[in-house]
C-alpha cells in the first residue's frame, strides 16, 4: 500500500474531507443548506475548458481553485477574524477539493483536461502518445 501513490493519495483525501465535513457541522455548527449551495462553486472553474483555444490558461484557473492553498488561507483568516460564516466557506471549499481528489480528478497539466496529478505516468503517456520521443 505504501508504494502505491494513488491509494495513499485518497486515503488521504478520505481524511481531509471528512475532518472537513466534521469540523463545518460540529465546530462551525453549519448548516447543509449552506454546504450544499456553496459545495459545487469551485467547479465553475472548469467554465474555462469550454474555449478549447487556451487549455494551459484553463487549466491555471482549475488549479487555483482546486488546490488546498486558498481555502487553508481563507480558513487562518476565518480563524483571525473570529467570523464562521468565514470558516464554514473554507471547510465547504476543502471538503470540495478532498472529495474530488477521493474520486481521482486531481490538479489539470497544461496539455489537457484528462492528466491530472494523480495518475501515474504510464497513464499520462498513453493518452498523449505525441508527447512520447520515437526512439
Amino acid at each position: 500500500m505504501f508504494t502505491r501513490p494513488g491509494v495513499l493519495l485518497r486515503l488521504e483525501s478520505l481524511l481531509a474531507l471528512s475532518a472537513a465535513v466534521i469540523g463545518y457541522r460540529v465546530a462551525l455548527h453549519g448548516s447543509w443548506w449552506l454546504f450544499a449551495l456553496l459545495f459545487l462553486v469551485p467547479d465553475l472553474s472548469l467554465a474555462g475548458y469550454a474555449a478549447k483555444q487556451y487549455p494551459a490558461f484553463s487549466a491555471s484557473v482549475y488549479n487555483v481553485a482546486h488546490n488546498y492553498i486558498l481555502p487553508a488561507l481563507l480558513g487562518v483568516a476565518a480563524w483571525h477574524w473570529a467570523s464562521p460564516r468565514t470558516g464554514q466557506v473554507a471547510a465547504v471549499w476543502f471538503a470540495h477539493i478532498a472529495l474530488d481528489r477521493l474520486l481521482g480528478y486531481g490538479l489539470k497539466f497544461p496539455e489537457g483536461f484528462k492528466p491530472t496529478h494523480i495518475q501515474s505516468a504510464a497513464v499520462y503517456l498513453a493518452a498523449t502518445p505525441a508527447a512520447v520521443p520515437v526512439p
